[in-house]
């Protein structure tokens, strides 16, 4: 018992109260319930990776979204991470592309611009038609630090950079707005310049 408290203690957002009472639940379960759910979790380790292109989960190289002729290749998202296109494709506002940086910068934990995928995101914007570059990051101060470090370095190319409106809360990232808060954010987004 006290493996598996610890080992669900590592999850995010899971307290030592919450892991005991899991793995209470888990060694009353059925064993069928309890093979599938490990099943799972295996599967998903070992079949979920991040798309070459825009750095979101996929099963196949490239993703679903990359591959999607119907989608607007002139509209470029960029999120902190993969499960911020999940939250985005929930409000079913978006039809553009993605591009998760796979962070966002913070000096004071050790992440600079070469720990996100920053010179990948270049290099998209290189070869395939952006008008539009969509900043979709946190609002606290290390999503609006990012934010205006790419703003600086994605202007000299020429491209329109926007930003989502507030209306995100503040201090939290994507995956805590409704469908509702991220579809108003995404229409009220507005233009952001260097300096």
């Amino acid at each position: 018992m006290a493996n598996l408290i610890a080992a669900l203690g590592r999850l995010p957002g899971i307290g030592p109260r919450s892991a005991e009472r899991l793995a209470l639940f888990l060694v009353q379960s059925e064993p069928d319930a309890v093979r599938q759910l490990a099943d799972a979790l295996v599967a998903a380790r070992e079949k979920v990776s991040l798309c070459e292109r825009c750095g979101g989960l996929t099963e196949v190289q490239p993703c679903a979204v990359c591959t999607d002729s119907r989608r607007d290749g002139s509209l470029l998202c960029v999120v902190e991470r993969a499960l911020d296109i999940l939250s985005l494709e929930k409000s079913g506002t978006y039809r553009g592309r993605y591009h998760a940086l796979g962070g966002r910068l913070s000096p004071l934990n050790g992440v600079g611009p070469d720990d996100l995928r920053i010179a990948a995101l270049e290099a998209r914007l290189q070869s395939e038609p952006v008008q539009e570059i969509i900043l979709a990051l946190g609002s606290d101060v290390e999503g609006d630090a990012t934010a205006h470090y790419l703003v600086r370095r994605l202007a000299p190319m020429g491209r329109r950079i926007t930003r989502l409106a507030q209306g995100l809360p503040a201090g939290s990232g994507l995956e805590f707005a409704d469908e509702l808060t991220l579809s108003r954010a995404l229409e009220g987004r507005r233009s952001v310049s260097p300096g």
